[in-house]
């Protein structure tokens, strides 16, 4: 198994976390601040390749009702960016996810500052972590049915 990188995508930065080669636990990789697609898409790019991939998740911020609004439809056209670096792109539904991590900052008493530079990094391996359990829950309902598809 081959690692994956995941993207909280935003209008400002884009967190950024990775899984280990066993794909079970997910962890802050670093914030990208947003200057442009290209720029920012060779970053990823560069990212990936440093941790030996070419797998990316993406959050894909669904409306609470499920459907796709606006800002999902924004993450999408810029994945697509990333596919154009020779990256595959999966998406998860990261409803909820920023919330978990601003807790999970709040509860490590990080500063207000703090909590604002670490927060994009910790949405997405937060989105990582859920997308790993869902997998592995997956596969360990589908055993011996050949019927479930996630990359590896």
């Amino acid at each position: 198994m081959k690692r994956i990188v995941c993207l909280d995508v935003g209008d400002v930065r884009i967190g950024v976390a990775a899984s280990d080669p066993t794909r079970t636990i997910a962890s802050p990789v670093e914030v990208i601040h947003r200057v442009g697609w290209g720029p920012d898409c060779r970053r990823i790019k560069a990212i990936c390749d440093r941790l030996e991939t070419d797998e990316v998740l993406s959050g894909l911020p669904l409306n609470m009702d499920g459907s796709e609004g606006f800002q999902a439809r924004k993450v999408r056209e810029f994945c697509a960016q990333v596919e154009k670096q020779g990256l595959k792109v999966f998406f998860q539904d990261e409803r909820l996810t920023t919330v978990t991590a601003e807790d999970a900052l709040l509860e490590d008493g990080l500063s207000r500052e703090q909590r604002k530079q670490n927060v994009d990094k910790v949405a997405a391996a937060v989105i990582l972590q859920q997308w790993l359990d869902e997998a592995r829950a997956g596969e360990a309902s589908a055993a011996g049915e050949g019927s479930y598809a996630r990359p590896e």
